[in-house]
């Protein structure tokens, strides 16, 4: 899940759950939506790619992965199946600073196109700092398809979030507010390609002195099959500026990577994020998703 950052570093500042992985025989997943304001963390769900999975109804054990990009898609998880998230990223922030973090994100079919997302981040905020390392905030969000295969906005899904204080404001690892959210979610199959369009919006509670009270996101993935079990991802995601005493510039991020599907219900993602505009950090992530089973 993803969320709408205030410092520019990532969509997972943005409260909501924020997808990110394209894999080549699953649709891309959107990180959550602005992984700590608008979703909670990075945000990811569904059903696998028309393009990739071939005839036949769809294998409720095949991996919906979520990551690595911002954007999530608009499928949800096989009711009753659980499918966690887990990665590694490392930063560099436009002041030089450096930050980790490792998203972890669960989902839970909950019906044939409802899912719940579940992030439990951990983030160092630098790394000559182990004082600035420990839980990030929670965040619980409902992913809700509501059309399939419609003339302009393809599989279009819902995700409302809710990010609570569980990080500490003092040492760097949370926002110190409590965040609702909506990410919007268009997913369309062109071809062998996969593209997945999302746009949010995040509330903050606090008086704004230091996190933004409202952020926003839109990012722009493309996941595609390259030869066997490898394929590509391809995102494009930006912060509008944001206002107040907090405000920050608006910044624009390009998303590059490989994954690889070994087997159906585990797929591998790493790659590499660097800025386009404004104080984007540039940062380097690894990860994995596996559909662990039926409840």
């Amino acid at each position: 899940m993803a969320t709408v950052p205030s410092n520019g570093s990532r969509a997972a500042d943005l409260g909501v759950p924020a997808a990110r992985r394209h894999g080549p025989t699953a649709r891309p997943a959107a990180r959550a939506l602005l992984a700590a304001g608008l979703c909670g963390g990075l945000a990811l769900a569904g059903t696998p790619s028309r393009a990739w999975a071939g005839a036949g109804p769809p294998d409720p054990h095949a991996v919906q992965p979520e990551r690595p990009t911002v954007a999530t898609h608009a499928h949800t998880v096989a009711p009753g199946w659980v499918e966690v998230e887990a990665g590694f990223e490392r930063d560099r922030l436009a002041s030089g600073a450096r930050a980790a973090s490792v998203p972890l994100s669960t989902k839970i079919g909950l019906g044939g196109h409802v899912q719940l997302n579940l992030g439990t981040p951990w983030t160092q905020v630098s790394s000559a700092n182990p004082a600035g390392s420990g839980p990030g905030d929670f965040t619980a969000g409902l992913k809700w398809r509501l059309l399939d295969g419609a003339p302009l906005l393809g599989d279009f899904a819902l995700l409302p979030a809710l990010k609570l204080p569980t990080g500490a404001a003092s040492r760097g690892t949370g926002t110190g507010t409590t965040d609702g959210s909506l990410l919007l979610i268009s997913s369309h199959d062109l071809g062998p390609v996969a593209l997945d369009v999302n746009a949010g919006y995040a509330r903050r509670g606090g008086d704004g002195s230091a996190t933004p009270r409202d952020a926003t996101l839109w990012t722009v993935s493309a996941g595609f099959p390259l030869s066997g079990v490898v394929g590509g991802v391809a995102e494009v995601f930006g912060l509008p500026g944001t206002r107040g005493a907090a405000g920050g510039a608006p910044t624009v991020g390009l998303l590059l990577g490989p994954t690889a599907l070994p087997r159906p219900w585990f797929e591998l993602d790493a790659g590499l994020i660097v800025p386009l505009c404004g104080p984007q950090a540039h940062g380097l992530y690894a990860g994995c998703v596996w559909s662990l089973g039926r409840l």
